[in-house]
């Protein structure tokens, strides 16, 4: 299970890096651009996804800072955000590395951030719901993308595992 994990780690470091690097190219104003995504521009969305991932690695280590609001903008300039997602992303592989094969059947209990409510769950599929996630935002990210006119960015899992850091896991 370990592996499983330490691939959607490294999988996910590997797509988000490809995402701002399509972004980068993005002007203020496109990059603050509403276009309809649930975070409504790229800003709101790689901003949302590492407010969520914070709140992750809150409840998992109990270290970190965790905003309160998912809507929270950590970073309005985008090199900082970007500095802030690389290093996020070495911390959830550094983390996922740390953890014992026992340690994904165990189980942990946090406070949700919506409605306030206790949840006690084991570790594996909320790990999964974290990558996940991820990739659910980074489509809405790819979307924004396409809206504004810029090409589309190859995020599948299989072009990760085709790459010389992704071929361990293939």
């Amino acid at each position: 299970m370990k592996q499983h994990f330490m691939m959607l780690a490294a999988y996910n470091q590997w797509a988000n890096e490809r995402i701002y690097e399509a972004a980068a190219d993005l002007d203020l104003a496109e990059y603050e651009a509403d276009t309809g995504a649930f975070f409504k521009s790229m800003k709101g969305t790689l901003n949302h996804l590492l407010v969520a991932d914070r709140v992750w690695l809150k409840r998992f280590t109990g270290e970190g800072d965790a905003p309160s609001s998912l809507d929270t903008i950590i970073h309005a300039d985008f090199a900082k955000l970007r500095a802030a997602r690389q290093a996020e992303d070495k911390r959830i592989v550094q983390w996922v590395g740390s953890l014992s094969d026992k340690a994904f059947a165990g189980r942990f209990t946090y406070m949700t951030v919506t409605d306030m409510r206790t949840i006690s769950q084991r570790l594996a599929p909320a790990l999964i719901h974290l990558f996940n996630h991820q990739t659910h935002h980074r489509g809405q990210a790819h979307m924004i993308l396409t809206v504004l006119g810029r090409e589309s960015v190859g995020l599948d899992l299989i072009y990760f595992q085709r790459t010389e850091d992704g071929r361990a896991f293939a």
